[in-house]
C-alpha cells in the first residue's frame, strides 16, 4: 500500500501519544497449560525476545530472512518496518501498565466488564518474564 500510495495513518502506537509508551502485542497462554509446562513455556517466551532482539541487531539479515522465507515481498519495506517498530522496547516497557492501560480502554467502551485490577489480579504472571529478562541482561 505505501508503494501505490495508498495510505493514511489515523493512529501510529509507535509514535502516538499515549499508546507510544504501551507494548503493542503481548504474549497469553492457557493456564493449565503454562502450569503443566512451564519449561516449553520459558523456552518459547525467551525465543520470542531473543528474536526481537535480533530484530534489533541484526535488521538487514532478519530482512532478507523475512523475504527469502516468502513472509514479504520487498527487501526494503521489510527491512523499514523492522526499523520502525521498537523491539529493543520489551525490557522497558511495563507490561502491567500495558494490560491495565488497555483493559480500560476495553472497559470505558463495554467491550469488558471486569476492571482492570481484576484481569491483572487473575489473568497475569509476570515470573516467565521476569526470568527472562534476568537471564537476557544486556
Amino acid at each position: 500500500m505505501r508503494a501505490r500510495g495508498i495510505r493514511h495513518v489515523v493512529l501510529n502506537s509507535i509514535v502516538d501519544r499515549p499508546w507510544w509508551q504501551y507494548f503493542c502485542c503481548m504474549l497469553a497462554g492457557n493456564r493449565e497449560f503454562v502450569l503443566a509446562n512451564t519449561v516449553a513455556t520459558k523456552r518459547v517466551l525467551r525465543a520470542i525476545v531473543k528474536a526481537a532482539d535480533l530484530c534489533v541487531s541484526q535488521p538487514a539479515l532478519i530482512a532478507r530472512q523475512i523475504v527469502d522465507r516468502g513472509f514479504a515481498d520487498n527487501y526494503d519495506f521489510a527491512l523499514q518496518s523492522l526499523g520502525a517498530i521498537p523491539y529493543d522496547k520489551w525490557r522497558e516497557y511495563d507490561p502491567e501498565d500495558t494490560v491495565r492501560f488497555y483493559a480500560l480502554r476495553l472497559h470505558e467502551v463495554g467491550f469488558i466488564k471486569s476492571t482492570p485490577q481484576k484481569i491483572i489480579a487473575d489473568g497475569t504472571d509476570w515470573r516467565f518474564l521476569d526470568e527472562v529478562k534476568r537471564e537476557l541482561k544486556a
